[in-house]
C-alpha cells in the first residue's frame, strides 16, 4: 500500500471505494488462463491478494494442457454478471483469451503489455477485463500493468457513447457508405 490520506472515490457504476494515493482497496477480480500462463496466473493472483483484493482463480488448477476459450467465456461470464468487478485474463500471447472474452458483450477485454495501454484501456474505454501474454510480459512488467489498470478510472465525458456502442453493434452496415 503506498502512503498518503485514505479518501473515497467513485467509479463510473458509482461503487465506493477506499483509496489510498494509487492503490485502490476491496475490489473483486476474477484471474483465469491456460496452460501456458499457469505460473503467471498464480504470480499474479498471490499479488493480488497481498494487494487486499478478493481474487476468484477460475482455473486451470494444474498446468496440463486446456483450452483458452473455455476460460476466457467463464471469466468474461463473470464479470459481465458483476460477480467480479474486474478480470485478468491469461494465455500464451493474450492474443486467443482476449479474443474469447471479447465474444461476451456485457465485457471489454483489453490486451496489453505495458502500462500505459493499460491505462488507455480503462480510461479510454472503460475496459473491465486486463489481457497479458505470458510468453510476451515477464512477472514484474504484468503486475506493473495490472496495477495500472486498477488504478485508472474511466474518463467517460466523449468516451462514453463510444463505450456505449461497443456493447450494442448494430445489426445492419447501411449507415457505411462505400468508400470511393
Amino acid at each position: 500500500m503506498t502512503g498518503g490520506r485514505a479518501r473515497l472515490k467513485s467509479d463510473s457504476r458509482g461503487v465506493a471505494r477506499i483509496v489510498f494515493g494509487s492503490y485502490v482497496a476491496f475490489m473483486r477480480i476474477a484471474i483465469a488462463s491456460d496452460h501456458a500462463a499457469f505460473d503467471l496466473k498464480a504470480a499474479l493472483r498471490e499479488w493480488l491478494l497481498e494487494e487486499g483484493h478478493e481474487v476468484a482463480d477460475l482455473g486451470p488448477d494444474t498446468p496440463d494442457s486446456v483450452d483458452y476459450p473455455d476460460f476466457g467465456y467463464d471469466l468474461a461470464a463473470v464479470v459481465a454478471e458483476g460477480t467480479a468487478e474486474f478480470g485478468v485474463a491469461l494465455c500464451g500471447s493474450g492474443i486467443g483469451i482476449s479474443i474469447a472474452v471479447n465474444r461476451n458483450p456485457g465485457v471489454r477485454c483489453a490486451l496489453v503489455s505495458e502500462p500505459l495501454s493499460a491505462a488507455l484501456a480503462r480510461e479510454h474505454n472503460d475496459a473491465n477485463v486486463i489481457a497479458m501474454g505470458a510468453r510476451l510480459t515477464g512477472v514484474d512488467m504484468a503486475k506493473a500493468c495490472l496495477d495500472t489498470f486498477l488504478s485508472t478510472d474511466f474518463a467517460g465525458g466523449r468516451h462514453q457513447r463510444r463505450v456505449d456502442k461497443l456493447g450494442t453493434p448494430p445489426h445492419s452496415i447501411d449507415r457505411i457508405l462505400p468508400h470511393q
